[in-house]
């Protein structure tokens, strides 16, 4: 049995992506492990932050979606409900322990978030050791379609566990920067959205059949683009082209560059670490979601 991914409210995204098929359980990721994926091996122990679960719910939840459940992880606090929602979206290496930090830190801040394994039906990227057979075997395979409902049905999710969804935004990293441009161009609900050093612009094809410079003037809700001058897998030209995109179609988004910062900043587990820099950004990330309602 299949059934086909559902539509969104917003015809216009609608018409840039395919309709999906999903085959019932065909999920391979049924549950999160501990720990940071075999790829990013080995973890640079000295700058990784840790935030405690005191105080928070947190942990691995199931979310409906339209061919079964997928697994994510939940961190909120542990007093209170309407909660404003953000859906944190990872980088190729799925949703490990520095994602689940990430949402912890999160729910500090009194946000419901919400990170599901969008790579759920692909495979497991946190199991393999190359980074490029994880590009291929898994992340090249995964529709946009796919992720879109698959946010929204955490959407959904949230609204009925404490969560406050009129007050709902997107972050995400390296691939989910990309996808938060995305989804700020489907789902006119959000209120905002922070993208760190998301690719662009790219090769179109059936599976990804627009790129974040092609939906400048689709965007719904405003996005704040976080990426590195010396980034070497995103040319500051396609920057400059997504700045002169959105300053054509008239939006509301922002991008900001740190001139000497490389790809993957603020993964503090990661030699891309850069500590001076993710901190600026985390607090202009929290400055752009209050100034937009969060």
């Amino acid at each position: 049995m299949s059934k086909t991914a559902p539509r969104s409210n917003n015809p216009e995204f609608d018409s840039l992506v395919p309709s999906v098929s999903f085959t019932r359980r065909s999920f391979v990721v049924t549950m999160l492990g501990a720990g940071f994926a075999l790829a990013t091996q080995p973890i640079m122990a000295q700058t990784v932050i840790k935030t405690a679960a005191v105080g928070l719910v947190a942990g691995e939840i199931k979310v409906p979606v339209s061919d079964g459940e997928m697994v994510a992880y939940r961190a909120q606090p542990a007093k209170g409900s309407n909660f404003p929602v953000v859906l944190v979206v990872s980088e190729i290496f799925g949703v490990h322990e520095y994602i689940a930090d990430t949402c912890r830190r999160l729910a500090k801040l009194g946000y419901l978030a919400i990170a599901p394994e969008l790579f759920a039906r692909q495979g497991d990227p946190r199991k393999i050791t190359g980074i490029q057979e994880i590009l291929d075997t898994i992340v090249a395979k995964v529709p946009d379609a796919q992720v879109m409902s698959d946010l929204d049905a955490c959407e959904t999710w949230a609204k009925a566990h404490a969560g406050n969804t009129s007050r709902m935004a997107i972050t995400g990293f390296c691939w989910g920067g990309r996808i938060t441009w995305l989804y700020a161009a489907h789902n006119p609900r959000l209120k905002a959205g922070v993208a760190w050093y998301g690719r662009l612009n790219g090769v179109v094809n059936t599976l990804a059949p627009k790129q974040p410079v092609d939906l400048a003037a689709a965007l719904k809700a405003p996005v704040l683009g976080l990426y590195g001058g010396q980034d070497q897998g995103i040319p500051l030209d396609d920057v400059e082209d997504m700045r002169e995109a959105i300053k054509l179609a008239g939006g509301k988004s922002e991008i900001h560059v740190y001139p000497d910062a490389p790809h993957a900043f603020h993964a503090d587990y990661r030699p891309s670490y850069r500590k001076d820099v993710a901190d600026d950004g985390w607090k202009r990330m929290q400055a752009w979601l209050k100034k937009n309602g969060m």
